[in-house]
């Protein structure tokens, strides 16, 4: 039970080393008059386990895991007019929005088409 504790407390420890404003919020790059500050997203989960030893058969173990991943949401831009954010889309998002819209001209053509078959 002890190690368990201990890879616990050990794995809290590295996180919170890692979690800081300096990870959400990143280093500003200049580029000529324009400082862009990029914003991201993080998420961390982790787990650990054990069993101890019931019986001289038994053998015991334990072990901690975690996975953790980031990506960009915004960027800060500040520049001549002022300071503003602009948010950066998902791949997903964009391609439902692109499809969004072409969804009325892709209607349109087809009752064009609907149209010209009920002539015939």
């Amino acid at each position: 039970m002890e190690d368990i504790e201990n890879m616990v407390k050990t794995t809290i420890s590295q996180i919170e080393k890692v979690l800081s404003s300096k990870t959400v919020v990143g280093e500003p790059i200049t580029v000529g008059d324009t400082t862009l500050i990029p914003l991201l997203s993080m998420g961390f989960g982790f787990g650990a386990g054990g069993a101890g030893k019931s019986d001289a058969s038994a053998r015991p173990g334990s072990g901690t895991g975690g996975a953790g991943g980031m990506k960009p949401i915004a960027i800060i831009v500040v520049d001549k007019d002022g300071v503003r954010i602009e948010p950066i889309k998902s791949s997903v998002a964009a391609a439902i929005e692109k499809l969004g819209e072409k969804v009325p001209g892709i209607v349109e053509k087809i009752a064009d088409k609907w149209g010209e078959k009920k002539k015939e």
